[in-house]
């Protein structure tokens, strides 16, 4: 099952600007879609029904890619969208995470029509990831932004937007970059702390769905630089991908224990990352 990574530009950092894929040895195997339209690539995520490719590019759109590489869905120019990451919502839509809204914003799978937003703009200083439980509850990471300002939490939203106070993390180490929801349920957030710091700790740390107490920290142990992670997926059997500067890092999500890169490639820069059969 190939590994495809989106290597960011620009603003975002030296990488390629590509949607890059890696063998199950985590082998270069070149740039998956070189459609122009990709451009500094940030949020990826496979659709559960059909098996399509979301794409959020950096020139404010977002893209469905078929297993041939071949954009088949746009939703053409969208002035200010500025996305970041993407996941589906139990209703089917497609969400992304809007940076200079500082929000959500809901598409159809088709990406035939204009966007809804899912929660009101300004909802967060800086979205830094999100992903939705089994029981409907929207889980959004708010971080740093790349001007320095932002705030380090996760916020909890029952199904119809609504803030829910009584889950709330409480780690002054947190400083989260992407957010996924585990096997078990519970919320896991790749971190830099302090952000951007030379010498900032990097961790995946996990927090309980129920009350957001933190559970336990994940660290690379030498096996791995795992500087700047990102993006956090899991594969089909179990195991935790983060994607970070130069190189995807492998963890074993029952110990926690760190398994090493997996790529290793310079000036990956990897933003998000996704295994597409």
């Amino acid at each position: 099952m190939p590994l495809l990574v989106t290597s960011a530009h620009g603003i975002n950092g030296d990488g390629y600007g590509a949607l890059l894929a890696f063998d199950a040895d985590g082998k270069p195997l070149g740039t998956f879609c070189s459609d122009r339209r990709i451009s500094d690539p940030r949020g990826l995520v496979v659709s559960p029904d059909e098996g399509l490719l979301f794409l959020n590019s950096g020139a404010d759109r977002v893209l469905a890619i078929d297993r041939n590489g071949t954009v088949v869905r746009d939703t053409g120019t969208i002035g200010g969208l500025n996305p970041g990451g993407g996941n589906f919502g139990r209703d089917g839509r497609y969400h992304v995470g809007l940076r200079g809204a500082r929000t959500i914003m809901a598409f159809s799978p088709k990406l035939d029509a204009a966007g809804e937003a899912a929660l009101p703009a300004g909802v967060v200083p800086f979205p830094r990831g999100f992903a939705f439980g089994r029981d409907g509850r929207l889980f959004l990471a708010s971080g740093i932004g790349p001007d320095g300002v932002g705030e380090n939490t996760i916020v909890a939203f029952d199904p119809r937007g609504r803030v829910l106070p009584s889950w709330r993390v409480r780690d002054p180490e947190l400083s989260p970059l992407d957010l996924a929801i585990a096997p078990s349920g519970n919320i896991l957030v790749s971190s830099e702390h302090p952000f951007a710091a030379p010498a900032a700790v990097t961790t995946i740390r996990e927090y309980d769905a129920a009350d957001g107490s933190l559970v336990r920290v994940f660290s690379a142990d030498g096996r791995a630089e795992f500087r700047r992670p990102r993006g956090l997926r899991f594969r089909e059997d179990g195991r935790l991908y983060c994607v970070a500067l130069d190189e995807v890092v492998a963890f074993d999500f029952d110990t926690g224990k760190c398994l090493g890169a997996v790529v290793h490639m310079a000036r990956l820069n990897g933003q998000a990352l996704a295994f597409f059969p």
